[in-house]
């Protein structure tokens, strides 16, 4: 705590601009309550937080990512219901913010609410508390006719775990919208099993690149053997994008098999590409690729030039 803080009367003094006929005087209230990181000021900005004015209202809202706990949380959940789209906007951002598993508490009652947006905010506040009373609520949700909503509730299920619930992410896998099931994708990474490791494979054949690039990078996280030949088949991808994870996943998964793959895509004119290549190419040792990274030890691009001189010192030593 800020000792320049820690009497709750100085709280109480600085709390008095929030009375300011002016809103600029109420705002730079609000600021001055952030900056003091005092938890006694959460009751102040709670009530600034239904103030007339809808600067105040969202400078309040932004300032409780200062804070955390149920009464913080609870004056935000408030907030989502807000006649500004700013402050609502803002709120959201600070709900996101939560750390405290209790802050939950004035969250969990929300989480079927009808309100899309609301619904959507509070499945994102929820979502790394990691509460497993929320569990239920997210498969529902994950039927929301709101692609948004649909998108946080993979995204508590991803964070709590369960492989309980991996019939649902699998499913959400198949959304209509790219967005969830790019989400879907990434989390299936905390699971080992077959099933998780089939749909992943799966997703490296979907029509949208943002998709088939999700499950590239998670296979790094989960994929076993059975993924090295569809990875190998994704580095001839259209979108460079896609073909970078797949590079960084084959390197992480030890496919020595792909290097000579690899290699190659070092002459492509993309430096990020450029550069996980390198960085697999060190990672695989595999001494053939010694001639695809010396031509760029002086790339132009001060990451691939890191990254190549690193994988040479791994292929000499």
């Amino acid at each position: 705590m800020n000792e320049l803080f820690e009497d709750f009367d100085e709280i109480a003094d600085l709390a008095e601009g929030l009375e300011d006929p002016e809103a600029g005087g109420r705002i730079m209230a609000i600021m001055e309550l952030a900056d003091s990181a005092d938890p006694a000021a959460i009751p102040y900005l709670a009530k600034a937080i239904t103030d007339e004015d809808a600067g105040v209202r969202k400078q309040a809202a932004i300032a409780f990512t200062d804070f955390d706990g149920p009464d913080t949380s609870a004056a935000l959940v408030g907030a989502l219901t807000d006649s500004d789209p700013d402050v609502i906007a803002a709120a959201t951002v600070s709900l996101s913010e939560l750390k405290d598993p209790a802050a939950g508490d004035s969250i969990l009652p929300h989480l079927e609410d009808e309100d899309p947006v609301k619904l959507a905010a509070c499945l994102s506040g929820i979502k790394e508390l990691r509460r497993p009373e929320a569990i239920g609520a997210a498969i529902k949700a994950i039927q929301h006719e709101t692609p948004d909503v649909r998108i946080q509730a993979v995204g508590v299920i991803g964070w709590l775990q369960d492989e309980m619930s991996l019939p649902a992410l699998r499913e959400a896998t198949k959304d209509t919208d790219p967005k969830v099931r790019r989400t879907a994708l990434s989390a299936l990474g905390f699971s080992k099993s077959e099933h998780a490791e089939v749909t992943l494979i799966n997703g490296l054949s979907d029509h949208e690149w943002i998709v088939r690039e999700a499950a590239a990078e998670t296979l790094a996280k989960s994929g076993g053997t059975a993924c090295l030949a569809p990875l190998r088949v994704a580095l001839l991808d259209d979108y460079w994008q896609v073909r970078l994870k797949a590079v960084r996943t084959l390197g992480k998964l030890k496919a020595t098999e792909a290097a000579m793959e690899i290699g190659p895509m070092m002459d492509l004119p993309v430096p990020n590409l450029r550069k996980e290549c390198a960085a697999a190419l060190g990672e695989l040792a595999v001494p053939e690729t010694i001639q695809f990274l010396e031509k760029y030890a002086d790339d132009t691009d001060p990451d691939v030039r890191k990254n190549v001189r690193w994988a040479l010192g791994k292929l000499a030593a």
